[in-house]
């Protein structure tokens, strides 16, 4: 299994670093059966992320040919007040710090990215994973209309108004589509992926060395339907 966890201006450090940690334990613990890198839409590059201009360095170029998982971050920057509006459009403008997210992620449309997230999305042998605000990245480019899926609780308003089913759940299990509720969550979410493709002798030799217990109950559209309570 071949993770490429994607780059772009903006990205929330914590949702990238989170699960690419857990996944590169995973490599080590099932002796090379998992890898992973960073990688941006547009090639090899350093990419600024939302917090303080921390850097990370997408070391080659998205490349569906290699992945068999995409890893779509959030982004970091304002949240605002409540009422606040952005002077600028989503996605319009050139990128700079402490932007508003939905700006930050919102720029993402004028790239690459979303044609290759399309792509992925519509190949059955690819999974596509998202922690906290990738997964209104997919939903903006309009690639999660009748999806399970999940975001930061303060997105969840938005990502059902794309036509999404907005599941509150710390990580959504939606087939070819795995996505993660906050930037805690990515442990969680790489911890998951690692018990359901590698198995989970590996996922809790990983969760035991980084001292963390998975959180919550994995959802999937399986089942009967609970009764109100």
């Amino acid at each position: 299994m071949h993770i490429q966890v994607v780059l772009f201006d903006g990205f929330d450090p914590l949702d990238v670093i989170a699960p690419y940690e857990v996944l590169h334990a995973g490599g080590m613990a099932s002796e090379g059966a998992v890898s992973v890198e960073l990688v941006s839409a547009e090639g090899p590059r350093e990419v600024i992320s939302g917090t303080g201009g921390l850097t990370l360095r997408a070391t080659a170029a998205l490349d569906l040919e290699r992945a068999d998982v995409l890893l779509v971050p959030g982004a970091s920057g304002r949240v605002g007040e409540p009422g606040e509006v952005p002077d600028e459009e989503v996605g319009a403008g050139e990128w700079k710090q402490d932007e508003f997210i939905p700006m930050l992620l919102g720029r993402t449309l004028t790239t690459e990215l979303p044609a290759l997230l399309k792509q992925a999305m519509d190949d059955p042998d690819k999974t596509v994973a998202t922690v906290c605000g990738g997964s209104l990245v997919l939903a903006m480019a309009g690639l999660l209309e009748g999806r399970h899926g999940t975001t930061h609780h303060m997105g969840l308003d938005m990502l059902d108004a794309t036509g999404a089913h907005a599941v509150r759940a710390r990580v959504v299990d939606d087939g070819d589509l795995i996505t993660g509720v906050g930037v805690t969550s990515g442990l969680d979410l790489g911890l998951y992926l690692l018990e359901r493709e590698v198995g989970p002798r590996v996922a809790h030799a990983v969760e035991e060395l980084f001292s963390h217990e998975r959180r919550g109950t994995v959802w999937r559209a399986q089942g009967p339907a609970p009764a109100t309570f």
